[in-house]
């Protein structure tokens, strides 16, 4: 191959940016604005992938940064994506035991009860304000993404009352070790609470929860990382479909923004790791920290018209 594998993303990312701006300079039509979202979500589909991030903390903010589509309609296409790459992805995890039903519906129940309400307040919300909100929520994911440190394996096998209670453990088989690793959840409630925050976020802005999702499934309930990811999928995928239904009912997802960037998303997902299996996930997780620094800035500037 005589283009290193190492510098496709870049030029993936040129490409994606240079196309948004022309488009946003010559206004183009219906069709050329699909394509060119198509080929847009088609790039985050693969840079999420191998960055270990939902493609909905990635989509609105540089759709809304490079497009010139209102923050509704982008937040509304949004969902549907995180949606459709959630189903896509989540399934085989149920043969694997790497996603539990006693871990997922509690905390399903509490993110998408909250991201409804998130939903609401987010259409009844100026642009501007969205846009501003956006930008420092983007600051904060980039700040977290910048700082947490994932654990592979936890030893966390003793849980607490609550989660004694709830049943909420299980097992699972890592093949790195050659034997099954046990789990149980610990502080339970203080998760639970964080998820209220987390899925009024997702509804409010139309992001994939996974940023968030994991981190606190891995670190604060203590449950191995496979697990959480696995688990992870299935709540971004009630929790979508519960917000989704609002922005639909308030007439803000188009046909020609949410069916080619879910079509791209789908696409780039499934062949991103095949195309960049030799490339370093930390420089990937790194372009898309400063990808969403980038995007922030962006925001914030048109939220507060400079821009």
């Amino acid at each position: 191959m005589i283009v290193k594998r190492g510098i496709i993303i870049p030029i993936l990312i040129a490409i994606a940016v240079i196309s948004a701006i022309y488009l946003y300079i010559l206004e183009g039509t219906a069709w050329s604005c699909a394509l060119l979202l198509f080929l847009f979500s088609f790039v985050i589909g693969i840079i999420s992938i191998v960055a270990g991030v939902g493609g909905g903390v990635l989509f609105v903010p540089l759709v809304s940064a490079l497009f010139p589509f209102h923050m509704d309609f982008i937040r509304g296409a949004s969902l549907f994506v995180a949606l459709s790459g959630s189903l896509m992805a989540s399934s085989s995890f149920l043969h694997t035991f790497l996603a539990s039903p006693r871990l997922v519906f509690p905390l399903a129940l509490i993110s998408s009860v909250a991201s409804i309400g998130g939903a609401i307040l987010g259409l009844s919300l100026s642009e501007g304000s969205i846009r501003i909100l956006l930008g420092i929520l983007m600051f904060v994911i980039s700040t977290v993404m910048l700082l947490t440190k994932r654990s592979e394996i936890s030893s966390a096998d003793v849980g607490d009352r609550f989660s004694h209670t709830m049943g909420i453990s299980g097992k699972y088989y890592e093949n790195t070790l050659g034997r099954e690793i046990p789990w149980r959840a610990n502080r339970t409630l203080l998760s639970m609470s964080l998820f209220v925050i987390i899925g009024f976020l997702s509804g409010m802005f139309g992001i994939g929860a996974g940023w968030a999702n994991v981190p606190v499934i891995n670190l604060i309930m203590g449950i191995p990382l496979k697990v959480a990811v696995g688990s992870s999928l299935f709540i971004i995928s009630i929790g979508s479909t519960a917000s989704s239904w609002v922005y639909l009912n308030a007439g803000a997802v188009l046909p020609v923004i949410a069916v080619p960037s879910v079509l791209g998303m789908i696409i780039g997902s499934r062949i991103g790791a095949r195309i960049l299996w030799g490339i370093d996930p930390g420089v990937v997780r790194a372009i898309v920290i400063l990808l969403l620094a980038l995007s922030g800035g962006v925001s914030l500037l048109r939220g507060c018209n400079l821009l």
